[in-house]
């Protein structure tokens, strides 16, 4: 998969934005999806491959019981795309990965975590409109019908009702990507949405490897961190804004006032 590694700001918001410019419409509309980590050697395994063992197993179980335990108004309709996009909004270990439409956003998730200045960061981008052609034809269809590249739950609805069912519309794992409901403002302000792959235990980032052009890294160097950390926080991508409340609030400033650590070519 190839990696391209920034070296200043401006490099990074070049690297970000480019082949955004769509000459029919005549508008700068990106076809990207990017996923921000602290560590350039994260992979893509989802929170339910994190619970080893045999964690494709409790898939069902988990969700079920999740579903039993939470008041029934807490998802906008009883499919199971919405309820377990509320599973993963609240931490439950599923196949599901949070993805973002704004590289900035993304960015943030790269930079947030200062525990993990000396390390390089990584956003992972990915052609989530050429992706759509290695769905199943039924899947194709429904987005040709909507004339849109991304699921909502409902459209999937149309095609699976159950975990099982997606799965089984191929025989060969595949990936939607998905918008959730409007849940809060957290996933309003984070321009959301999930990666879906169609088998509980294919890593995403494997499956991207077998299928060339769909996606590369962009490293994070280290050393550029605080420069990025600075002027997002100046153009107000920070927690107060993307994990609204007294939490995200409590965030941000721990992290805004905490001493700044030795750079890494000062250590």
């Amino acid at each position: 998969m190839d990696e391209i590694r920034v070296n200043s700001w401006n490099e990074a918001n070049d690297c970000l934005y480019a082949d955004s410019w769509q000459e029919p419409l005549g508008r700068f509309r990106s076809n990207f999806v990017f996923r921000g980590m602290s560590k350039a050697d994260s992979d893509l395994r989802t929170s339910l491959m994190s619970l080893q063992g045999s964690y494709e197993r409790v898939e069902r179980p988990l969700l079920r019981t999740f579903r039993r335990y939470a008041r029934r108004d807490a998802v906008p309709g009883d499919s199971v795309w919405n309820w377990l996009a509320v599973a993963q909004h609240h931490g439950l270990p599923t196949r599901l990965l949070d993805w973002t439409f704004s590289p900035y956003v993304a960015l943030h998730f790269a930079t947030h975590n200062l525990r993990c200045y000396g390390d390089d960061g990584v956003i992972w981008i990915i052609d989530y409109v050429r992706s759509t052609t290695r769905l199943p034809d039924t899947l194709r269809r429904i987005l040709k019908e909507e004339d849109a590249f991304v699921f909502t739950a409902e459209m999937l609805s149309r095609s699976a009702g159950t975990l099982e069912a997606f799965d089984r519309l191929a025989e060969q794992p595949f990936v939607a990507f998905f918008e959730p409901p409007a849940l809060d403002d957290r996933i309003i302000n984070q321009h959301a949405l999930f990666s879906l792959i169609s088998s509980p235990t294919t890593r995403l980032d494997d499956w991207l490897g077998a299928h060339a052009g769909l996606a590369w890294r962009v490293i994070i160097p280290a050393g550029l961190k605080w420069e990025i950390r600075d002027k997002l926080d100046q153009a107000n991508i920070t927690e107060r804004v993307l994990f609204p409340g007294l939490d995200g609030l409590s965030s941000w400033l721990k992290r805004y006032y905490s001493p700044i650590r030795p750079r890494p070519e000062e250590e």
